[in-house]
């Protein structure tokens, strides 16, 4: 059975349309803390942080009457990065976390990813409950007026994140002399970025801290990597990092401005973590990691598998595997020594940490040459557009040309209505026909 409101990572639409409206988020609210809830007796408490959206005024207010609704107590932490949520609700001992986001679209989408106590997103089976229990009857999951839930605000949970990830490195750690530039994408990571770097003792340079409600992603931040490197080139920085809106993904300029990806940022960590005897059982990557990679980590004698796109599923299979190293080409990057999901800051310290003995970024970052990837995204009114008959034959067409030079994969966005087309290899004359079959087809 398919799901009707979880994409590949949470809830996500338009603000006021269809699931993103203050009443979905009232059902939201009730039915993850009904069954919550349910899963523990004691302590019934749920955390809420956010990203700098406009709407999260709209949203979070129903959200927690939906929650208190269900008879659980609340404490909102305000914007916070997603990981920094991740933390706080294993180390608060909480039932669940909800994070309000909408990743790394624009200011017009919102969204929900939600956390179990142990810090980890839910399962597609958890999901598939929670949906169960939204289509329920409202009326069946009210408390009584006697044990309603309470709320409170929380005012230090960014103080708690920077000192959950200090505690992961020595003591003497620390970043003086070092000039780092960092673009938080008027995001959720605004406050916790800079002020991190600063304890340390880095010269900061910030931009994308300035959110209004209307600018996060909007021309900064990890998807926009060309701020970053302008940045570093304008003040001469050592290192560039480039959060997305919610601060779970990381895309790096190094100090002569080249931009490195989540590919290249875990083939350094996996290289490292094999010198140091600390990477455990290999990599998890996903469908769209560079062939590239592969082929670097098959050189080096390093396991490689893949998972599905979204950090969930890298985290699964992860856990399945044993593994302490993940993520994706987009700038998701699990360090499963340290955290449940992905985090840009964190990845930031362990990157600065290897460049502690006066390292370059553009020396540790030289790893693989990456195979040719073109990646074209485009607008559809209904994804299911890529199972009609047209689009099948192209894409079988495309394949059938591109074989043993190269791969396609052709799928469906699980949080934008779009339909992404990825396609891999040295011969770009090749590739951009192959791209061009399925993408006439889906026009």
């Amino acid at each position: 059975m398919s799901k009707k409101y979880f994409g590949t990572d949470g809830i996500r639409g338009r603000v006021n349309k269809n699931k993103i409206n203050g009443e979905m988020f009232f059902k939201f609210g009730l039915a993850a803390g009904t069954y919550f809830k349910n899963q523990r007796k004691i302590k019934q408490t749920a955390i809420i942080a956010k990203d700098t959206r406009l709407s999260g005024y709209t949203l979070e207010p129903a959200l927690v009457s939906g929650l208190t609704s269900a008879g659980m107590h609340v404490y909102t932490l305000g914007p916070l990065p997603t990981n920094g949520l991740a933390m706080l609700t294993k180390r608060m001992r909480a039932n669940m976390g909800i994070m309000i986001t909408a990743s790394h679209n624009p200011f017009y989408d919102n969204g929900l990813k939600l956390f179990g106590p142990d810090g980890l997103k839910l399962s597609d089976k958890i999901e598939k409950k929670i949906e169960k229990l939204i289509e329920s009857k409202i009326i069946k999951n009210l408390s009584e007026p006697e044990i309603l839930g309470r709320v409170k605000r929380l005012e230090d949970a960014n103080d708690r994140y920077i000192k959950i990830l200090r505690n992961n490195f020595p003591k003497d750690f620390n970043l003086r002399g070092m000039k780092i530039a960092i673009d938080c994408a008027n995001g959720a990571g605004y406050k916790s970025g800079p002020k991190l770097l600063r304890n340390l003792g880095a010269k900061v340079y910030e931009f994308g801290t300035s959110p209004n409600g209307f600018n996060i992603n909007d021309n900064c931040g990890s998807t926009f990597p060309n701020k970053i490197k302008f940045l570093v080139k304008k003040y001469k920085a050592q290192l560039g990092i480039s959060l997305d809106g919610d601060a779970d993904r990381i895309i790096i300029s190094d100090e002569k401005g080249t931009i490195v990806d989540g590919d290249q940022i875990i083939a350094m960590l996996a290289k490292r973590w094999k010198r140091k005897k600390i990477l455990k059982g290999g990599v998890i990557g996903t469908l769209m990691s560079n062939y590239g990679l592969q082929k670097y980590f098959k050189n080096h004698k390093i396991k490689f598998i893949r998972a599905n796109v979204g950090d969930r599923y890298v985290k699964e299979k992860m856990q399945k595997n044993n593994f302490n190293l993940g993520g994706e080409q987009s700038g998701h990057i699990i360090l499963g020594k340290f955290a449940t999901t992905g985090d840009g800051l964190l990845v930031a310290l362990e990157i600065l940490f290897s460049m502690r003995k006066g390292k370059k970024a553009s020396e540790i970052f030289d790893t693989f040459k990456p195979t040719p990837q073109i990646l074209e995204n485009i607008k559809v009114k209904d994804k299911s557009i890529i199972n009609s008959k047209k689009c099948r034959i192209a894409i079988k067409k495309s394949e059938k040309l591109i074989k043993n030079q190269g791969r396609m994969l052709i799928r469906k966005s699980g949080t934008e209505p779009k339909i992404r087309i990825m396609g891999e290899s040295n011969n770009i004359l090749l590739l951009k026909k192959c791209i061009n079959i399925v993408k006439k087809s889906i026009k």
